[in-house]
């Protein structure tokens, strides 16, 4: 008589939106709970994802906290993208070491050392890769008995339209398990415009009756012009001079030709940052229309669908807010392909090793 496939039970840590566990959930892994710190990621959360949602510090949490949601004896996941802030290239150089955010890898580690989870996987900034603290992550996990994979994977290889690189992980105690490989060629990419080509076309300043996300911020006279003398791909040295800015005439200037660019249509979108609804932090402008991106599209581009919801019916969204779930999210594509590859390492004969965790009295201490 044939046995029902294995069902892997994920704790999603650092959950936002929901993007890694939509890709989870894709994959045909159940996901059990999503924990953040930020109360505005409860209703997406809750809405697409159909899980609990828990509102809590990851650094408060404990081996008891985990060991109740996970519940029965299924395999057991533990996820999560620990804030990315201090490790960013965005940071310019700047010592970030004594910013909160580098104690959560730590506190990811300890989670994962006290509850010793089948299968771990973590996504973060590239530069995660260089530091010390990611060294010391790894070292955990291995002298724990975990076989471990990681690397920089490329959004466009697994079908994303965005060239966003980030740094994923995976690992099993229960024997090998390899970092997902895309299956999209570099001629067959998708696009800005395969992904928001369908979208109403809009003026800034206006919104789609039947989408609130799907709304342009209003343009200065000024921006405005800017953004009718740019080409795609271009910079602001296209530009005649009386559009430039005090800081494009500096010798600085030069390091921030992006910003008030215009994107490509027939490219996959840059990486779509937390204010990617300004165009005057990126290359943030619309390909073809006078205006900035919308925060619809910024989620379409950073892999949600468009239904995806992030605020209630009715209720108004904020550009920042929605814009900071958007831009910090997990790709869906990366979630899902690394639940595929763990799904698929379940599948292969291994000897796995007996489920090691504190007991619950020690659990609590």
């Amino acid at each position: 008589m044939p046995t029902s496939p294995t069902r892997i039970r994920a704790l999603d840590l650092f959950c936002g939106a929901g993007g890694l566990s939509k890709g989870l959930l894709d994959a045909g892994i159940d996901v059990v709970a999503g924990i953040d710190v930020d109360p505005s990621c409860r209703y997406p959360y809750e809405k697409n994802i159909g899980s609990i949602f828990i509102q809590k510090d990851v650094a408060a949490l404990t081996a008891a906290d985990l060991l109740s949601l996970w519940g029965d004896d299924s395999p057991r996941l533990l996820a999560g993208c620990a804030p990315c802030q201090p490790f960013s290239s965005h940071r310019r150089g700047a010592d970030t070491k004594d910013e909160d955010s580098w104690n959560l890898l730590s506190h990811f580690g300890r989670l994962v050392r006290e509850t010793l989870p089948e299968f771990v996987t973590m996504e973060n900034v590239p530069r995660l890769g260089s530091q010390e603290v990611f060294d010391q992550f790894l070292a955990e996990l291995r002298s724990h008995g975990y076989s471990v994979s990681y690397g920089v994977l490329f959004g466009p290889d697994f079908g994303l339209p965005q060239e966003r690189r980030r740094l994923v992980l995976v690992a099993s105690r229960l024997g090998e398990v390899e970092l997902p490989k895309g299956d999209f060629a570099p001629n067959s990419y998708p696009t800005v415009q395969d992904a928001i080509g369908s979208l109403p076309a809009l003026q800034h300043g206006e919104s789609d009756p039947t989408d609130p996300l799907h709304t342009a911020r209003r343009m200065t006279p000024l921006n405005l012009a800017r953004m009718k003398a740019s080409v795609p791909g271009g910079t602001w040295r296209d530009w005649p001079t009386e559009l430039l800015a005090e800081c494009h005439k500096k010798s600085t200037g030069a390091s921030f030709q992006a910003f008030y660019g215009r994107m490509h249509g027939d490219r996959p979108s840059p990486t779509i940052t937390t204010q990617a609804y300004s165009f005057g932090t990126g290359r943030f402008g619309h390909p073809s229309q006078d205006r900035s991106l919308t925060l619809r599209e910024a989620a379409m581009l950073q892999g949600f669908p468009r239904e995806y919801e992030f605020v209630p019916e009715g209720d108004r969204p904020s550009m920042q807010s929605v814009g900071r779930l958007i831009g910090n999210a997990v790709p869906p594509v990366f979630g899902a392909a690394v639940g595929r590859a763990l799904m698929t390492s379940i599948s292969q004969p291994s000897g796995a090793p007996a489920r090691q965790t504190l007991g619950a009295s020690e659990a609590k201490k």
